[in-house]
């Protein structure tokens, strides 16, 4: 029986559950979900149009794979690791169905220099050696995991390719364990690690909103919903060029396709403000769009977070992007409906839940079996109908991030990039970033974020009465928060990707920018107290210079934000003299 991507053979005594299985005559790529007496249900990866009863399934030994080594980075593959732009160059632009070879080149000769020496104890994670895969990241060959003993032989430093024996390693039980430079991993199957960590240091992505206001940990997790047009992937974006870790992997899970080619696009021509090379260079793309079969979207986030895992196991900081999950989610939904199985809240499949948690678990700081340090960082656009955070998706994914970075319609419209709604996100971060950040710029950074939310938050409160009376209404102190709200919302919060300044602010521009706003706010309570019009305080040239300074400092040199610090005091005190003269 054929339905869409799900697909019935029987007898299926000689398969087992999630074996990798191909279907037909082209060799269709597929996998067992589900056995019932002698009769397989398969999840086929690509269209099953031709398929018919009487096609031969045959079954592969092993579970669905992805193959891990050099030649991954800078890479553009689909949900299952096809290598899209090698592909592209023998059948142009249309990729022919089945089974398209091996993922990774087997003819490129990569220069491998050994590590270690013969007759040393090797154990799962040891490095054996290393290529430089980019110029931007140097690949480590590792020990895979369950295998350890002596390294009985190791090729000399030189050209190898990845079928080429690099190195084999004698196990206590006498057995001889070939090590090449790759190695196969189930993408469902978590990579161990020797110990997980509590995240406690901040990932900085030089977006102002999110790492003094909504803290993301390096090995954290965090999610951005938002509706249709509020900047989900635009702000992916932006993360994937600016955050502070060594790799990134971007995958587009069910995007529009006009959306991914814009990432496949812009990507190789930015460069990186790490390494001054393109971005392409430590960047993995897993290209998945909304045309592509639905099945094999479900399969892109295993392979992005197993293809992650992997160079995480080196010792390296990678960041995650998934856009988006709600895509993800809907190829449940549908694959689910196939099965004929009891829907739950708006069809989705009761393991949703599940599902999501243990995606998002796949993240964290660790200890490698090697002894290096490494995080995966997971950061997961959701896309809910109609911008509703209630529905299926959106709540669940709440229960599983510790980050919650909510889009919001209005701002969008009134240009406000990044459209993060500071009252509906959140961060369960700040408590642990908070001494690195204490460390790195100050002890009143925490003091500082605290007051400038508890003034948005009384803004907001107070927003309510203008829209009824106005705001010439409202006494002076009222009308001081509302200008304060003003200055923090457009001043330190907004923030303009395009300009070459103000594109990343470092932590210690933030933390002076946001210094210097939330003194002049002070000072307002002093222009308040005195009985001065409020709006003659804000007329003041300090004023306007808060509002460039953003797109002049850099942040490096603190002096310009103490210079306008004494500015603003100077022209506060001489208005309030000038009141008290009069």
């Amino acid at each position: 029986m054929v339905s869409g991507p799900v697909v019935k053979a029987s007898p299926a005594g000689v398969l087992s559950m999630n074996e990798l299985v191909e279907v037909g005559s082209e060799r269709l790529v597929g996998e067992v979900i589900s056995l019932e007496g002698d009769i397989a249900t398969i999840q086929v990866y690509e269209n099953t149009t031709g398929i018919r009863p009487g096609d031969v399934v045959s079954g592969q030994g092993l579970p669905l794979y992805v193959e891990l080594g050099p030649g991954l980075m800078g890479g553009i593959f689909d949900g299952v690791q096809r290598p899209l732009a090698r592909l592209r160059e023998e059948w142009g632009d249309f990729i022919r169905r089945g089974r398209t070879g091996e993922s990774l080149s087997r003819e490129k000769v990569w220069p491998f220099t050994p590590l270690v020496e013969q007759g040393s104890e090797a154990g799962p994670g040891t490095c054996l050696g290393q290529v430089p895969e980019t110029s931007s990241v140097t690949h480590r060959v590792l020990v895979p995991p369950g295998i350890s003993g002596t390294v009985q032989t190791i090729v000399p430093e030189g050209g190898y390719t990845l079928e080429d024996v690099i190195a084999v390693i004698l196990t206590p039980s006498g057995e001889k364990k070939k090590i090449r430079l790759y190695q196969r991993w189930p993408v469902r199957k978590v990579r161990p690690s020797a110990e997980r960590l509590v995240p406690s240091e901040p990932l900085i992505t030089g977006q102002r909103v999110i790492d003094t206001f909504f803290p993301l940990a390096r090995g954290g997790t965090a999610a951005i919903p938002g509706g249709f047009g509020t900047g989900k992937t635009v702000t992916q974006h932006q993360l994937t060029k600016w955050t502070d870790a060594d790799i990134i992997v971007y995958i587009g899970c069910g995007e529009r396709g006009n959306e991914m080619t814009g990432v496949l696009v812009d990507l190789p021509q930015l460069v990186d403000p790490r390494t001054g090379r393109p971005l392409i260079e430590r960047t993995i793309l897993i290209a998945n769009t909304s045309d592509m079969p639905v099945a094999a979207r479900e399969a892109s986030i295993y392979t992005g977070i197993t293809i992650a895992e992997y160079y995480r196991d080196m010792g390296y900081d990678i960041a995650l992007m998934a856009d988006s999950t709600s895509r993800w989610a809907e190829a449940l939904r549908e694959i689910s409906g196939r099965l004929e199985e009891m829907p739950a809240e708006e069809g989705f499949p009761a393991y949703l839940a599940s599902r999501l948690a243990a995606f998002y678990e796949r993240a964290g700081q660790v200890k490698t079996l090697g002894g290096d340090m490494g995080s995966v960082t997971l950061i997961g656009a959701v896309s809910p109908p109609g911008g509703d955070f209630s529905e299926p998706v959106t709540m669940h994914t709440k229960r599983f991030v510790e980050c919650f970075w909510a889009l919001d319609k209005e701002l969008a419209s009134a240009r406000y990039f990044p459209a993060i709604n500071y009252l509906q996100s959140y961060s369960g971060y700040v408590p642990r970033v908070k001494e690195w950040w204490h460390k790195r710029v100050g002890d009143r950074w925490s003091e500082l974020r605290d007051r400038a939310i508890a003034i948005l938050q009384e803004d907001a409160r107070l927003q309510n009465i203008v829209k009824l009376l106005g705001e010439e209404a409202l006494p002076d102190d009222q009308k001081q928060v509302i200008q304060g709200a003003r200055l923090i919302k457009e001043d330190f919060l907004q923030q303009s990707a395009f300009d070459p300044v103000d594109t990343y602010a470092s932590p210690e521009k933030q933390f002076l920018l946001l210094d210097v706003i939330m003194h002049f706010i002070q000072r307002l309570q002093d222009v308040v107290s005195a009985r001065v019009p409020l709006f003659r305080a804000m007329e003041t040239g300090a004023v306007v210079e808060i509002h460039r300074i953003k797109f002049r400092e850099k942040g490096d040199d603190p002096e310009p934000f103490r210079a306008l610090k004494e500015r603003v005091d100077t022209e506060i005190d001489e208005l309030i003299r000038n009141a008290v003269h009069r």
